[in-house]
């Protein structure tokens, strides 16, 4: 992963689906529990987590405390601190007593003594964190060793302003063949050595048997609409929609780790073996490039910015 040291699964598991009620499927604790050591046993060795996740940090904390050392362990900071675990807060602060106080209510959550990574959410300015003293309160957790790397989980308007912050070494942006908006600020990552995490891999689930009900307009319609334009059911040569979603990622050489996240074994069983037949043939992934540039959805085009929960359909 760039020039962090860190040697990451190609697919990550992104833990939004652990937070608990409202989400795709709420677990109960000793189901969560055995589902996140099979995360780890099938192979993937990147986990990302939030405070803003719920119960996420907790049920990884219970799950995975006693092997520590079988993989990367990612959170973040800028958010709500104190709030219960089963409760829903997601409003953020950018101040470095609030980043301090984070980390260290994740490393009790978490049952460790560090984070491999640290990364800001909510979407702030440069100038936020700048004038909140957040990147000094994260440098001094990282000198403490508390926290290994540092990153912040962002998207445009602001990306670009984080492509030469030198502190942060990795940074997790929304990707997918349905959302390339920020394929251009991928390889500008790529080049300044940045690390690339992506999330929104599946699309938001959008090429999915259900999605002949989402409107145009909305979100999901939009990728809907985008996926019929290209074409792109023509290119799958048998394969699931899912599959050709996490391989045209994996495709992009500038992409370190692809998270998805689902709380069901037989999908994620799915989504490891689709990940282990790598990219997608060249001629496949210039096609469908081209068709997704011609049907208006090229590096820059689309007007999705979220990434929310990769959820598997």
């Amino acid at each position: 992963m760039g020039k962090t040291g860190i040697t990451a699964s190609r697919l990550g598991y992104g833990s939004m689906e652990l937070a608990g009620a409202g989400r795709a499927r709420d677990l109960g604790e000793a189901e969560a529990i055995r589902f996140i050591n099979r995360v780890v046993d099938l192979g993937i060795n990147y986990i990302d987590t939030s405070i803003d996740y719920g119960l996420s940090e907790m049920l990884i904390g219970k799950a995975l405390a006693k092997r520590r050392g079988d993989f990367y362990l990612a959170s973040k900071c800028g958010c709500a601190v104190g709030v219960a675990p089963e409760e829903k807060g997601e409003s953020h602060t950018f101040t470095g007593e609030n980043v301090i106080a984070g980390v260290e209510q994740s490393l009790r959550r978490l049952q460790t003594d560090h984070l491999d990574l640290v990364q800001v959410h909510g979407n702030p300015t440069r100038q936020e964190l700048e004038d909140g003293g957040v990147i000094e309160a994260m440098l001094k957790l990282q000198k403490d060793g508390k926290v290994r790397q540092l990153g912040i989980s962002q998207r445009l308007p602001h990306l670009a302003q984080y492509i030469d912050v030198e502190a942060f070494s990795i940074v997790q942006v929304p990707y997918s063949a349905l959302q390339r908006t920020n394929e251009d600020a991928i390889a500008a990552l790529a080049k300044a050595g940045k690390a690339v995490v992506c999330r929104g891999v599946t699309g938001r689930g959008a090429p999915a048997k259900g999605w002949a009900t989402r409107p145009i307009g909305t979100a999901d319609g939009e990728v809907k609409s985008l996926w019929e334009k290209a074409k792109l059911d023509e290119l799958l040569d048998g394969m699931p929609r899912i599959e050709f979603m996490i391989r045209f990622v994996l495709s992009n050489p500038n992409v370190d780790v692809a998270l998805v996240a689902t709380t069901d074994e037989a999908h994620l069983a799915a989504d490891i073996a689709y990940a282990a037949k790598g990219p997608l043939d060249a001629a496949t992934y210039k096609t469908a490039c081209e068709r997704l540039d011609a049907a208006g959805g090229g590096a820059g085009q689309g007007k999705y910015q979220g990434g929310g929960p990769t959820t598997v359909l």
